[in-house]
């Protein structure tokens, strides 16, 4: 059985959920995977990537859902909505609750905000967002990653947001 993890974002910090509700779980199904350059690990071929093989560096584009296994990413040289700023794992041990990932997630993403922009979160048009674990992938997979995501709000964006200073 395949784990999920759950894509969280933020408006500003400690808002509410950007995603509704609804726990469906999103398999971008038989779509192409995505081709990782051998050398440098970027992508080189956009497809479908699983969600437990991003990197920071990565670029992609949205998804409906809030529990994602695939999402599909780009080369950061195209278009896309979203960029892989920063990684971090939580402490093992029991799953501390759904309101305790988030917590983690947003204080982790936020410290780190800044110095991948260039500029502090408040003084940014840009926001974050992040995927964190969920029970089931916390449980079942061992899952303590929390994945930190620089998104330009206004538009879609080419290249990286390192240093936008925007």
């Amino acid at each position: 059985m395949r784990t999920s993890r759950l894509l969280t974002a933020t408006a500003v910090m400690g808002a509410a959920l950007f995603l509704g509700g609804c726990f469906q779980i999103s398999d971008l199904g038989g779509g192409t995977e995505a081709v990782r350059d051998s050398d440098t690990g970027e992508i080189t071929d956009a497809g479908k990537a699983d969600v437990f093989t991003l990197s920071v560096g990565d670029c992609l584009n949205s998804t409906s859902s809030e529990e994602v296994t695939d999402v599909p990413v780009v080369p950061c040289s195209d278009p896309h909505d979203t960029e892989v700023y920063d990684e971090f794992s939580l402490p093992d041990g029991e799953y501390p609750g759904k309101d305790e990932v988030y917590s983690a997630a947003e204080e982790g993403c936020y410290a780190e905000f800044s110095n991948f922009v260039g500029i502090a979160y408040e003084e940014s048009t840009l926001e974050f967002s992040y995927f964190a674990p969920t029970q089931q992938s916390w449980e079942q997979g061992n899952d303590r990653l929390v994945s930190c995501l620089v998104v330009d709000p206004a538009e879609q964006v080419t290249g990286t947001l390192a240093g936008a200073a925007r």
